[in-house]
């Protein structure tokens, strides 16, 4: 196995005989399955979070569209510069946070914020200050601050038993045994098997008028200080840690490295143009794209790039006909939306309490930021996700200065 300039292995000759003997398919599964994967398990979430700020039936197709339009094309662009399989995604973490809702917060003001915080991704990615300063903040307090935004949705699960406990229970269940069996495919599994018990009961209403096939609605954002700070900033953290850098693990994990630069600014440009379209983030992937960075993907890492362009060209096809799947979405019971949204943000609640509590020094400011951040509280127009923010931070600077008087006055 020789090396190229990039760092990446190039076959020898025996090995791209190898190459050619490998089923051509398994390049397309791995990209296939990732894209369905990604879309399916999530895509609720993405619905409900557009409907809380107040986004039309055409507004929220115009949004799923431009996401997966962002996801391909840069993702295809990315791919093709570096010869490596960059997997874009859109930010689960951050649909949870806009689906909570700010109070007085406009459609327009929405895509204001997502503006802002796509231009605050290039930012980081173009000069490296800024991501040593990223870098400063406490991975506990920021991991509070996701955890406390992503408990509603998983509260909402169980409170949807008080209605339809058959509802609940099929979600848990399938989740349960699919995390145990088949982790990878469990959200797709309990999307599956909710949309078939909600046909077998009868309860898909009709589809809500709109187009079939993907449309583009822009809207003249607005911008407000309250906004900025309420949505953006939050918005811009949580893709960033929940995110961005997982993405760059998994990559480097699979023996890539690009460099953070290129792939922060390419996904914060995708965000910040598409953003007057409805999408709210365009970033790395993680979990579904270790299905596109392994070997079984494609047993030639120097080859591997194809199977980015291949998870790319799903993500075409999924904008073609966005605006018809966000209508069956919208079509099913509310019960049925929240408990899909709840179960799909699971695995990240699961990972962001890990990392909150894995610093003995931090974790009470990290459970102060948990609890702020869930807790649903508005001051001064701001959310609670920019309160926990505060509270966790001033908690750490608290305690630093308190120790450091401790230890001047032994």
């Amino acid at each position: 196995m020789l090396e190229n300039s990039n760092g990446i292995d190039r076959a020898t000759p025996g090995e791209h005989a190898v190459t050619r003997a490998f089923p051509p398919a398994a390049s397309w599964t791995s990209a296939l399955i990732a894209a369905v994967i990604g879309f399916g398990g999530t895509v609720a979430l993405i619905v409900q979070a557009m409907r809380a700020l107040g986004a039309s039936v055409e507004q929220t197709g115009s949004s799923i569209t431009a996401l997966c339009l962002g996801i391909a094309v840069v993702g295809a662009l990315l791919s093709l510069r570096l010869r490596m399989p960059i997997v874009l995604a859109w930010s689960t973490p951050g649909a949870a946070l806009l689906a909570a809702g700010v109070p007085g917060t406009s459609w327009s003001d929405a895509v204001g914020a997502f503006i802002i915080s796509g231009l605050m991704m290039v930012l980081l990615g173009a000069i490296p200050a800024l991501g040593r300063l990223a870098e400063k903040i406490p991975a506990s307090v920021a991991s509070g601050m996701l955890a406390g935004i992503l408990l509603p949705f998983c509260l909402a699960l169980f409170q949807v038993a008080n209605a339809d406990p058959l509802l609940t229970g099929v979600v848990v269940g399938v989740f349960l045994i699919a995390r145990l069996r088949l982790p990878l495919y469990a959200l797709l599994l309990v999307l599956v098997a909710v949309a078939a018990l909600t046909l077998l009961r009868g309860q898909v209403s009709a589809l809500p008028d709109g187009a079939v096939f993907g449309v583009l609605a822009p809207v003249v954002p607005s911008l407000s200080l309250a906004r900025v700070m309420s949505i953006a900033v939050p918005l811009f953290l949580v893709t960033l840690m929940a995110q961005n850098l997982p993405g760059l693990v998994v990559l480097r994990s699979s023996g890539y490295d690009p460099g953070a630069s290129p792939l922060l600014i390419g996904t914060g440009l995708a965000t910040a143009v598409l953003a007057p379209f409805g999408a709210h983030a365009v970033n790395l992937a993680a979990i579904t794209a270790a299905l596109c960075t392994s070997d079984q993907a494609h047993p030639d890492r120097a080859r591997r790039w194809v199977v980015g362009m291949l998870y790319a060209g799903c993500y075409l096809l999924l904008a073609l006909f966005a605006p018809l799947l966000v209508r069956f979405f919208l079509a099913l019971p509310h019960d049925v939306i929240a408990a899909l949204a709840g179960v799909s943000v699971i695995p990240a609640l699961i990972g962001s309490l890990e990392t909150a509590l894995a610093q003995k020094g931090e974790q009470d400011a990290a459970i102060v930021t948990f609890l702020a951040a869930g807790s649903g509280l508005t001051l001064f127009g701001l959310g609670g996700a920019f309160w926990g923010l505060i509270a966790g931070v001033l908690a750490i600077m608290a305690k630093s200065l308190l120790q450091r008087k401790g230890a001047t006055g032994s």
